[in-house]
């Protein structure tokens, strides 16, 4: 086991007219930190091409999370899915990025665009064997992994998107390879990468897709942790160890809550400093500093608005521009966690804040709780680790 992880995230626009898509990720983790990717792209569009390209990835995708072999996969995806009538086949293609304890990247696909693999900002070829299995044609790869190295899988909807009219009407792999590698250097998170390179298939389709379109990035990085103090403890006898515990963690500090804050601040011997600038554009309130921490911010409505920003990051991503360019304490906040940290622990107080008590003000302790309960699921279903402590 290394320091290195993999930042995984993928878009998919809809065929016009279609509720469903026609394509399907699935991720699923080992207990050994591989990670099996799949993106799967089922026949044609609509209902049958989702459950064609849904039942393929959690098959491939189970079977080899349970180290099973890509020729047991494919066999069993042949007698298990059901024979379209129109194209007499019984699964759709698929493209497989197996990361084993993140040291080496497999790569197996059949019939979707080749898997563009970037290193060191540039586009890089690598070796491919082909195998026969039921058939069909499907190609293997091995490449050891390094820091930086970035692979984009994709159905064939991102290939010539265009709309017959844009200014585009050939976009191949090598084009949307280059256009990935030119963003590659810029510390953009897989998540944000494949939503530009979606959104810049969405435009070439006139916003009126003409096939399912899905990218699936992978970025490899090192591990960055990062630590969230939230709430003071339930017993103020636990004061001293809750904050031991969290400025011995490795890492940037984030600290939520002015009680917190202010107990924090009494620990390190050292002021803490409010900071007076409040925008009116803006519904979060304003951060303080405390020599030593990283980001001081006031608690439950600060949160509440990073889980907000964490569901939407988990769906369409619109809500990017708002927080990665913001200076407030929620956009701070999410800066840190959802683009720089790997590895976050909460340290969450179970205190209740007598100031929120008074029957007109919507904040309890449930809330917090809640908070603290469904970012960390956001956070998890972004790939990070998280652990969360009580006090």
């Amino acid at each position: 086991m290394n320091d290195l992880c993999a930042d995984i995230g993928y878009k998919s626009i809809n065929h016009a007219g279609e509720e469903l898509c026609g394509d399907h990720v699935d991720v699923v983790s080992k207990e050994d930190g591989s990670t099996v990717i799949v993106l799967a792209d089922g026949l044609g569009s609509g209902v049958q091409a989702s459950i064609l390209s849904t039942l393929t990835s959690k098959i491939i995708s189970t079977m080899m999370a349970e180290g099973l072999s890509i020729e047991e996969c494919v066999s069993t995806i042949a007698a298990t899915l059901p024979v379209t009538g129109k194209h007499g086949v019984a699964y759709s293609t698929f493209t497989i990025i197996n990361l084993v304890r993140n040291h080496t990247a497999e790569l197996i696909q059949y019939d979707n665009p080749q898997v563009v693999f970037i290193r060191d900002g540039d586009v890089t070829d690598y070796p491919m064997t082909e195998i026969h299995i039921e058939g069909k044609t499907i190609y293997r790869s091995t490449i050891r992994l390094q820091e930086g190295d970035l692979f984009v899988a994709m159905s064939d909807g991102c290939p010539h998107a265009n709309d017959g009219i844009a200014y585009n009407n050939d976009w191949k792999v090598e084009d949307i390879a280059q256009f990935v590698a030119d963003m590659s250097l810029t510390g953009y998170t897989a998540k944000v990468l494949c939503t530009m390179l979606v959104d810049e298939c969405d435009k070439l389709y006139g916003h009126h897709p003409l096939d399912d379109a899905t990218a699936c990035v992978v970025r490899i990085r090192r591990r960055v942790p990062m630590n969230i103090l939230f709430g003071p403890p339930a017993d103020r006898d636990d004061c001293n160890r809750m904050m031991s515990l969290f400025f011995s963690k490795e890492g940037k500090r984030i600290i939520c809550g002015g009680t917190t804050a202010t107990i924090a601040a009494k620990y390190l011997r050292k002021p803490l400093n409010t900071k007076t600038e409040y925008s009116a554009k803006s519904d979060v309130p304003p951060t303080s500093e405390i020599e030593g921490v990283d980001l001081v911010t006031e608690g439950v409505v600060t949160m509440g608005k990073v889980l907000t920003y964490a569901q939407d990051y988990l769906q369409g991503n619109e809500s990017y521009e708002e927080w990665n360019y913001g200076h407030d304490g929620a956009s701070r906040i999410c800066q840190l966690l959802f683009e720089e940290a790997t590895d976050i622990s909460f340290f969450v107080g179970r205190a209740m804040n007598p100031a929120h008590q008074y029957a007109d003000l919507p904040i309890s302790f449930d809330i917090k709780m809640r908070i603290v309960e469904e970012l960390s699921g956001c956070l998890r279903d972004m790939g990070k680790r998280v652990r969360v402590s009580y006090f």
